[in-house]
């Protein structure tokens, strides 16, 4: 959208609109500051700190009566 275009919108809005419109701005302008780039991962970062115990795959006791 051109500047001008846009300029001539806030412009024809009443003053308590075109506050309202500020504010939204100046609150898009925060969020966008708040936002923080994700890090890249490295293969393997969470090598070692998740285990599985041996009998992971072996059939729980409470569905017994379903097998």
């Amino acid at each position: 959208m051109e500047e001008s275009i846009l300029q001539r919108h806030i412009f024809n809005l009443p003053p308590e609109l075109r506050k309202e419109v500020y504010d939204f701005i100046d609150f898009l302008k925060l969020k966008h500051l708040k936002q923080k780039p994700l890090k890249q991962r490295e293969f393997g970062y969470a090598k070692g700190k998740v285990k599985i115990a041996p009998d992971f795959d072996a059939p729980l006791d409470e569905f017994k009566e379903y097998m």
